[in-house]
């Protein structure tokens, strides 16, 4: 829940109310109202904005998954489990979501170069619960994807496998399908 909630937003919108009501009891006379206001709302404000330059917007859904997709969590993998709820909430200090990831599997030349994970999907292949990450790939072709699913696989844990397509355009598709 914490998570789909911008941090960063709700701290400027606190911080603003709490200085607009520091400087209308400052105009009105009220010390310590006026004191309060700009105890509180000044750095509230001052963090809202720092949270909000460091803020990494959720990863949206391809596709609104279905019912069928839902049940499914069930049988996710933790690593699954996880991936999902970290690419859907918000994230604070990270320049991009599973940046560490893909430098980890060599998929990550540069941070100009990095691919950036666009959306995120959710189905069943053959009964079986699938993450699916898409991301736009302009510096790193599908050769080189493909040469790293071993890895891949190994890297996302035990009963996992890796399936890697192109999605044209830039764009590659790495489902995480639970074995």
């Amino acid at each position: 829940m914490l998570g789909s909630v911008s941090l960063g937003t709700l701290g400027l919108t606190v911080g603003v109310l709490l200085t607009v009501v520091g400087v209308v009891a400052y105009a009105a006379g009220n010390a310590t109202l006026n004191l309060a206001g700009f105890f509180y709302g000044v750095p509230l404000l001052l963090a809202g904005l720092a949270l909000k330059a460091a803020e990494l917007k959720p990863v949206p859904y391809r596709e609104v998954p279905t019912p069928e997709a839902i049940a499914g969590r069930s049988q996710a993998t933790p690593t699954q489990t996880q991936i999902r709820q970290d690419v859907t909430r918000y994230r604070y200090g990270q320049e991009a979501h599973l940046d560490s990831t893909l430098a980890s599997l060599g998929l990550s030349p540069s941070a100009a170069e990095r691919p950036v994970l666009v959306a995120i999907a959710e189905r069943l292949t053959d009964g079986a619960y699938t993450l699916i990450l898409e991301f736009d790939s302009p510096a790193v072709p599908l050769e080189v994807w493909q040469s790293k699913q071993a890895k891949m696989q190994t890297f996302f844990g035990p009963n996992i496998r890796v399936t890697i397509t192109d999605e044209g355009h830039g764009r590659v598709a790495v489902a995480l399908i639970r074995e």
